[in-house]
């Protein structure tokens, strides 16, 4: 079950109206690698200090196949993709490089994300 509590916010589009409340979720924890190379090697005969290096095998070659610009496809996950944010200019030639902001990273999970994310339950806690 996901936890969320109410956050009061105000709407950027008309600072003087009223604030209202809106559901913001809670993390009740931190899963990291080492934890999940545990639970893999639990649910398999590979050993934990295997898992650890094949995951930061996979991190470490994601981060390369990001920084060339190819979209990393894990399948059951999802997708990652560099996005970006810039600067407006008035013509194509006056976009350069300079214009970029800052670089973001994109993730479109899978179908079976995707169907988790319809499926979650919630609880409002205070």
């Amino acid at each position: 079950m996901i936890q969320v509590k109410p956050i009061q916010k105000v709407n950027p589009l008309d600072l003087t109206a009223e604030r209202k409340y809106y559901a913001h979720a809670v993390a009740t924890g931190t899963v990291d690698l080492e934890r999940l190379a545990f639970l893999i090697a639990n649910q398999s005969t590979v050993r934990e200090a295997d898992c650890y290096a094949v995951t930061l095998s996979l991190v470490h070659n994601m981060i390369d196949a990001l920084e060339q610009g190819n979209i990393v496809k894990l399948d059951k996950l999802g997708s990652f993709q560099i996005g970006v944010n810039s600067t407006g200019v008035s013509t194509e030639k006056d976009l350069t490089a300079n214009a970029i902001k800052k670089a973001h990273v994109n993730f479109r999970p899978d179908a079976g994300l995707r169907k988790m994310l319809k499926n979650l339950k919630f609880k409002v806690s205070s």
